[in-house]
C-alpha cells in the first residue's frame, strides 16, 4: 500500500505546515543529509504554471529546521532561460536571504552529466542525467497539477523528471517530443532517481492546455506521497473531477500510458486498490473519499 495525503485548502502555508505535521519523522531523518530541491520551473509563469516560490522559502527553512547537512534548488527552464527565469521567480533573491545552494542545469559543464542507458526503455540510446539529483541523499519533488498540451497529456510528478536531462546537450528534448512513445518515455526517465517525498500544488491547476498557460481552475487541494505513481494517480483523477481533455478522460486512470509504463518499470504502487488517500481533516477526508471512489473506476 502507499498513501497519499490530501489538504483542501486555499492556503499553500497551511498545507505546507499540514505536510510537515504528516510526515515529522522523515523530516527528522533528514538530519545531516544533503538535500536537492527539484521544483517544476519551464517558465517564471505564475503557480500552475510553475512551482510557487513561497513553498520553496518555506521548505528550505523547514529542512533547517531539520539540520540538513546542504540544501541545493535544481533545477533547467524550458523553453524559457534558466537564469532569467529563477531570476524572475525570486529564487536568486531568496539565495540572498537564506543562504542555499542553486544549480542551473543549463549551465552545467559537461562533467557534471552522467550518461545512463537504462535496459528497459525506449530512448534510443539513454539520455544524460543530471549529476546533482544522483548525488543528492535527499530528492524532494515539487510538482504542480496541470495538463501537457505538446504530448504528454498531463505533467504531474513523474513528467516532472525531464527537467532532470539537459536542453542544449543532446537531442533529447527532440526525441521526446516527436516519439510515439513520449509517455513511455517519460515514465523510463524515473528510473533514474527516487525522490523521498513528492509534493504536488493542486490549489491552482489547468485542466486544458499546459504546461505554461491554459484553463486554469482552482481545486484547492495540496497532495504529498512518497509514491510517484500514487500520486501521479490521484492528480489525474483530480482532473478528471475538474472536467478536462478527451485524453486524460478516457479509459481507466491506471491505462493512462505515463501510469501504465510507470508500473511496468515496478516504480511505484501496481493498482489503485494499493492506494489510500489520506485526508489531512474532515473536509479533506470527503475529498479523498470521492477521488478513491473515481481511482477503482474502470469506465
Amino acid at each position: 500500500m502507499s498513501e497519499v495525503l490530501l489538504i483542501k485548502t486555499n492556503d499553500r502555508k497551511m498545507g505546507m505546515e499540514a505536510i510537515y505535521s504528516h510526515y515529522k519523522s522523515k523530516f527528522t531523518s533528514f538530519e545531516g543529509k544533503s538535500v536537492a530541491i527539484k521544483p517544476n520551473f519551464n517558465t517564471a509563469d505564475p503557480p500552475p504554471a510553475s512551482t510557487d516560490i513561497e513553498m520553496i522559502r518555506s521548505m528550505i527553512l523547514h529542512l533547517k529546521e531539520n539540520q540538513v547537512k546542504s540544501i541545493t534548488v535544481a533545477e533547467r527552464s524550458g523553453p524559457a532561460d534558466t537564469e532569467e527565469t529563477m531570476e524572475s521567480k525570486g529564487l536568486y533573491k531568496l539565495q540572498e536571504e537564506l543562504n542555499f545552494n542553486i544549480i542551473n542545469f543549463s549551465s552545467m559543464t559537461d562533467e557534471n552529466w552522467v550518461h545512463l542507458k537504462p535496459e528497459k526503455s525506449h530512448w534510443k540510446d539513454g539520455y544524460l542525467f543530471a549529476k546533482p539529483i544522483l548525488e543528492a541523499d535527499i530528492v524532494i519533488a515539487m510538482a504542480c497539477l496541470k495538463t501537457h498540451q505538446f504530448g504528454g497529456h498531463f505533467t504531474l510528478a513523474l513528467k516532472l523528471a525531464v527537467g532532470n536531462l539537459p536542453r542544449k546537450l543532446g537531442d533529447y528534448m527532440s526525441e521526446l517530443h516527436s516519439s510515439p512513445h513520449q509517455r513511455k518515455l517519460i515514465a523510463e526517465i524515473n528510473q533514474s532517481y527516487n525522490p523521498s517525498l513528492v509534493i504536488l500544488d493542486g490549489v491552482d491547476a489547468f485542466v486544458k492546455g499546459g504546461p505554461s498557460r491554459g484553463d486554469l481552475v482552482h481545486p484547492h487541494v495540496m497532495l504529498a506521497s512518497t509514491d510517484r505513481i500514487a500520486i501521479d494517480a490521484v492528480g489525474v483523477a483530480v482532473l478528471r473531477d475538474l472536467g478536462t481533455t478527451p485524453e486524460v478522460e478516457k479509459g481507466a486512470i491506471f491505462d493512462q500510458e505515463q501510469i501504465k509504463r510507470a508500473v511496468e518499470l515496478d516504480l511505484g504502487v501496481k493498482t489503485p486498490e494499493d492506494i489510500t488517500i489520506v485526508g489531512f481533516d474532515s473536509q479533506s477526508q470527503e475529498y479523498a473519499d470521492h477521488l478513491s471512489s473515481m481511482l477503482n473506476n474502470t469506465e
